[in-house]
């Protein structure tokens, strides 16, 4: 298990979990998998021909509204009367081949106590295709995905209350599991334990600088690289109480 340390700082712990929150892409599937990168071509196409611009133009708002507004499609919906449900189904129609079974990731999750959560900006959809995928469906107790959240994403704060509200979740009693740094500065201001998930240093990964940082920030109680390990680990600690 690659653990990397968190700041030096009382880190919360897992002994009083029962709700683990996890998000979807590049969390529950390692990054270098590099589904992104098909959904990234699918937004581009789509806002092409949506507001009939280049490819370069496209690109060029699809990232600068991915970072300002949470997702590409919240930013397309506000500035440009985007329909989101047409949006999703079209980018989200790739190929999750890459994508293998995790059978040691699904021995973690159900040596784990209490309910399992996906908080995803993507759908319900998808999340059934990855999860499918990695052989981890019937871990989960409940996907929260961008429709339930009324197309309000992560790391606005409404929406990780909407979340806790409809799975009855204490947030001081959760954990939360996230690739990007941005996205667990309220839950760890509302009480949960927060643990980001980082690309495997020896892959290579394309993402940009930005949704690398934060390793070090305040709010991150700690890190991995290694989710199935690091589960394996905490059910271990937990098992030995």
């Amino acid at each position: 298990m690659l653990t990397i340390p968190a700041p030096a700082r009382a880190a919360r712990g897992f002994a009083d979990v029962d709700a683990w929150v996890f998000d979807l892409d590049n969390t529950l599937y390692p990054a270098h998998l590099d589904l992104w990168s098909q959904i990234d071509e699918r937004m581009t196409d789509y806002i092409t021909g949506f507001l009939g611009v280049g490819r370069d133009e496209a690109f060029r708002l699809q990232k600068d509204y991915y970072r300002r507004f949470g997702t590409s499609m919240r930013g397309l919906m506000i500035n440009h009367g985007l329909d989101p449900a047409e949006f999703l189904h079209f980018v989200h129609d790739i190929d999750h081949s890459p994508i293998e079974p995790a059978p040691l990731l699904g021995a973690a999750l159900a040596a784990l106590p209490g309910q399992k959560l996906i908080l995803t900006n993507g759908s319900v959809a998808h999340a059934e295709a990855v999860t499918g995928r990695l052989g981890l469906s019937h871990h989960f107790d409940g996907v929260f995905d961008i429709f339930a959240a009324d197309f309000v994403p992560k790391p606005n704060p409404e929406t990780y209350l909407r979340f806790l509200d409809r799975h009855g979740v204490d947030p001081t009693r959760a954990a939360m599991f996230e690739d990007l740094a941005r996205n667990l500065t309220v839950p760890h201001e509302l009480g949960m334990t927060t643990v980001l998930v980082t690309p495997d240093a020896a892959r290579e990964v394309e993402r940009e600088a930005w949704e690398l940082e934060g390793r070090a920030d305040p709010h991150i109680d700690h890190v991995t690289s290694d989710l199935a390990g690091f589960l394996h680990g905490i059910a271990a600690a937990l098992t030995r109480r």
